[in-house]
């Protein structure tokens, strides 16, 4: 819709204009390499609060065929004027694509990423009659919330989150879902202020916000009352200096065919917590369908009191999400919206 940062951490650009600088970067050491990857959430919010209203009133009053229209020239100029973030997802594009990728990708990519930001006010609307939604998966999740243990869902910036929420009218699913999202609010305010005041009732999503003292027993509570928490890992944590508390440790493992610093702190909690993680992605296949999915990928509900097995656990679990979401990437390339500067190249 715009270059809104909104409650996914939204990210706006796209890609196309010559061969990026491909060699010559040394991995960071992961040490200093968290503070740089961070800068994300000290990003101001790139949003215009009559823009957003204005889009949400074409959106809601005029329908979604003339609304996509509007995503035309939006994305157009975002493709023009905004050069870091395009550098960002150029680079990527090379690496998902191949050389081949050019500025036509580079603006499929970006009305991808504005469509599920339109699509997120008729999710919030309830109107899931214009969508069609397919969902893989998700047994073993329903058979954590039937048990009242509550679990992790592990993302990325891929696709839609609000998509996942679909579950709920999916014949099968049970319809006491409870799905609480994790996240940093603080740079994307307005658009996450508008998108909540159009909600229907009962659709609000529910947000346990990260880096505050609370934040611990809010979540603990939640998974203990048998809610889902979901949370996008494909982004580094603010440093402890910023966030009062002390994160994971930056892991630099191979993506994308490129070392890429990862945060391991989500697996670090759902350990401490004990619950198990799934795998979730709401993907993005054009027109008016998604397809969501999950997979089970680590099981910290066991303790486990041996030091170096819960490390090695962890290492496990980081390295099997990286392996998915690459694969993710390279058969989806126009779905991953981590438009800042992932590999830590500039």
């Amino acid at each position: 819709m715009n270059a809104a940062r909104p409650s996914e951490g939204a990210r706006s650009a796209a890609a196309g204009e010559g061969t990026p600088p491909m060699g010559g970067a040394q991995p960071p050491e992961a040490g200093k390499a968290k503070p740089r990857q961070a800068d994300w959430s000290r990003t101001p919010e790139r949003s215009n609060m009559l823009a957003l209203r204005v889009i949400c009133w074409i959106a809601i009053r005029c329908g979604r065929p003339l609304a996509r229209l509007v995503l035309h020239p939006i994305c157009l100029y975002f493709l023009l004027f905004s050069p870091a973030p395009r550098r960002h997802i150029k680079r990527y594009l090379f690496r998902a694509i191949g050389p081949r990728a050019g500025w036509a990708d580079g603006y499929r990519l970006l009305h991808a990423f504005a469509s599920t930001v339109l699509d997120r006010i008729y999710f919030l609307r309830g109107r899931m009659d214009l969508f069609d939604v397919r969902v893989q998966g998700n047994e073993p999740v329903e058979a954590e919330v039937t048990a009242g243990r509550g679990a992790f869902l592990l993302g990325a910036h891929v696709g839609s989150f609000e998509a996942i929420g679909a579950c709920k009218h999916q014949s099968g699913c049970p319809k006491e879902l409870r799905l609480a999202m994790l996240m940093y609010r603080d740079n994307a305010q307005q658009i996450t202020a508008v998108l909540e005041a159009i909600a229907q009732p009962g659709l609000r999503p529910h947000i346990i916000a990260l880096g505050r003292p609370h934040s611990m027993l809010d979540l603990r509570d939640w998974l203990d009352g048998g809610g889902l928490a979901g949370l996008l890992a494909d982004r580094t944590l603010p440093s402890p200096e910023d966030a009062g508390q002390q994160r994971g440790n930056s892991i630099t493992l191979p993506f994308l065919g490129h070392p890429a610093v990862i945060d391991d702190g989500p697996f670090r909690l759902a350990a401490l917590l004990r619950r198990k993680v799934f795998f979730m992605a709401g993907l993005y296949m054009g027109g008016a369908r998604y397809d969501v999915r999950f997979e089970p990928l680590a099981d910290f509900s066991e303790r486990v009191p041996d030091l170096a097995e819960r490390e090695r656990r962890i290492r496990a679990a980081l390295e099997s999400y990286v392996a998915r979401l690459e694969a993710l990437c390279r058969a989806y390339p126009y779905n991953w919206f981590n438009f800042h500067d992932f590999w830590l190249e500039d």
